[in-house]
């Protein structure tokens, strides 16, 4: 656990902002890699292992699935280490954030899986917090502990094992809080949207990505067949069974992608297919893989109106507020008195 993410922390069960305590075990430089955190109020105690803070009960842990998966595809997303530039881009483009915006910010990635934006945030410049509910912050913290490719202007990566509808922090901590492709895997995505912004500084911004109420899903068939089981399966046969759909489908779902007058019944094949023209057939495999596993292993999938999610923000006092299919911009009302 880095040092300075002390100075960002609450006990999660305790009214108020109340700080934690620390008992280093084990140290190098400037992590504490082994410890205990503790509340003064309530004397309740979490671990640091690994240099990860862990505020997750084993039975909070909805998102298990997603622990083993990012594992066993640490790499696919990581830009710097799949030799791509696929989430960098995608973080520029979805947030709208300019790339001047992140140098020195301090930022939470809530959901950050493996740290696929986590990590890019830090490529920018930022100090960047990456939460997850799952044991996907050990695949995280190894993200970030490899130094390939590594920017000039990198920034800090603290990763922290989290509940989202319970986070550690004190509130008005963040310049920016990034959540991307996690809302719809939560069993109360409204309530994590009310929490999260309570956690940014004044005129902090904030980005919302997630799955969008899609009238075509109904037709779907096969997908939401299968979903009726897969999220109730180990993670290691659900896999099997992605790798299985994939090698049978995923050469006729990359001719359709290059046929336009049927690339839009890609999405009715019973895998994610993901077919960027300048990535590499078997790139293009690994993330059309680990998108269908993401398809069939999470145990929640509740879609939004992103209509719907402007009027939250807006009934949250949030200011600069826009939304568009499957996204949504904010900025925390800026308080200070000038």
């Amino acid at each position: 656990m880095k040092n300075w993410v002390l100075d960002l922390l609450s006990c999660p069960h305790c009214e108020g902002d109340v700080a934690l305590e620390v008992a280093p075990t084990s140290r190098a430089e400037d992590d504490i890699l082994e410890g205990i955190l503790s509340c003064p109020t309530c004397a309740r105690d979490f671990p640091i292992t690994n240099g990860i803070p862990r505020f997750v009960e084993r039975d909070e842990d909805y998102a298990e699935n997603f622990g083993f998966q990012w594992q066993k595809f640490r790499e696919t997303q990581i830009d710097r280490l799949g030799g791509h530039t696929l989430s960098g881009s995608r973080l520029l483009s979805d947030t709208r954030w300019p790339a001047d915006f992140f140098k020195g910010k301090v930022i939470l990635d809530a959901g950050c899986g493996a740290g696929r934006f986590a990590d890019e945030l830090a490529q920018l410049g930022a100090r960047v917090v990456a939460c997850d509910l799952s044991a996907a912050v050990d695949a995280c913290k190894q993200t970030i502990d490899d130094p390939k490719g590594y920017s000039t202007e990198r920034g800090e990566v603290a990763v922290i094992q989290a509940n989202l509808l319970a986070l550690p922090f004190r509130q008005g901590v963040f310049d920016a809080v990034h959540c991307a492709g996690v809302i719809q895997h939560t069993p109360d995505p409204a309530k994590i949207m009310r929490a999260l912004p309570r956690h940014l500084k004044s005129a902090g911004r904030l980005f919302y990505n997630f799955y969008e109420i899609d009238p075509t899903s109904k037709f779907q068939v096969i997908k939401y067949f299968l979903r009726r089981w897969t999220p109730k399966w180990k993670m290691q046969n659900l896999v099997a069974f992605s790798q299985w759909l994939c090698r049978l489908l995923f050469i006729p779902s990359w001719i359709m992608s290059r046929i336009p007058i049927v690339r839009f019944f890609n999405r009715f094949l019973p895998i994610c297919s993901v077919h960027p023209t300048d990535m590499p057939l078997g790139q293009q495999y690994n993330m059309t893989l680990l998108d269908t596993v993401d398809w069939y292993g999470p145990l929640y999938e509740i879609r939004q109106d992103h209509r719907q999610v402007a009027e939250l923000l807006r009934a949250e006092g949030l200011d600069q507020v826009e939304a568009a299919p499957g996204l949504a911009w904010a900025t925390k009302a800026n308080n200070e008195i000038e």
